[in-house]
């Protein structure tokens, strides 16, 4: 199914129990400008984990700028607005980053999903291994709703196609050799040969923050 065809039929099927988690990767401003262009009543939401690139604020900015919308910015509870960041999390990706990526992305966004159907992602087979098999609808069993990936079967070529021809803001690192981005201290620069993915956590044995799980067959949700 187009990806569009797929977000307005998630926008039908789920309204305002849906909901895109946009990391401001490639992937997500291509999401986000295909909400915005079709005028879907979808929300956009983004994981402010507080250590991102300050490219990455930048482009969080621009978009809301050029689309006219406002994509809400989700903290876990260690991290204030003002003052001090609790101990609890400060450093935490030095000692241990899954527990750092626990606490940063996955809680914050347990409970930001809790009241909604399903979500979005910008999810591609292509990116790594552990998501090789995503399916473009499926049923998250970590996070118990749907999750639609509207760009599963889309190559790098295809994004980029994308976002050349509608000339979508994109975040400035992928121009430096980035081409997945996350947390500032846990993403550095990939090097010609490496997988799409290499540039995260590198030296240790992790390739995913804990969001996105191996997917289990789509079922009707019950109740």
């Amino acid at each position: 199914m187009a990806p569009d065809v797929l977000l307005a039929w998630g926008a039908e099927r789920f309204g305002a129990g849906l909901v895109c988690l946009s990391a401001l990767g490639a992937e997500d401003v291509v999401l986000v400008d295909m909400i915005a262009r079709h005028a879907l009543p979808i929300e956009i939401l983004s994981i402010d984990t507080a250590v991102l690139f300050r490219e990455t604020y930048t482009l969080w900015s621009k978009l809301e700028k050029r689309y006219g919308i406002s994509i809400a910015g989700v903290r876990s509870h260690l991290i204030p607005d003002a003052g001090p960041t609790s101990p609890d999390i400060d450093r935490l990706w030095e000692r241990d980053p899954d527990a750092c990526c626990a606490a940063r992305k996955v809680a914050p966004l347990r409970t930001a999903l809790s009241t909604r159907q399903a979500w979005i992602t910008g999810i591609r087979r292509e990116q790594s291994e552990t998501r090789r098999h995503a399916r473009q609808v499926e049923w998250d069993n970590a996070f118990g709703l749907v999750k639609l990936n509207p760009l599963a079967s889309w190559t790098s070529d295809q994004m980029w196609a994308y976002i050349r021809e509608h000339d979508v803001p994109y975040n400035t690192l992928h121009d430096n050799g980035y081409p997945s981005i996350g947390c500032e201290p846990c993403t550095s620069a990939a090097v010609e040969g490496e997988t799409f993915r290499s540039g995260r956590w590198r030296g240790r044995d992790k390739t995913e923050c804990g969001l996105h799980v191996v997917p289990a067959p789509l079922v009707e949700r019950k109740g």
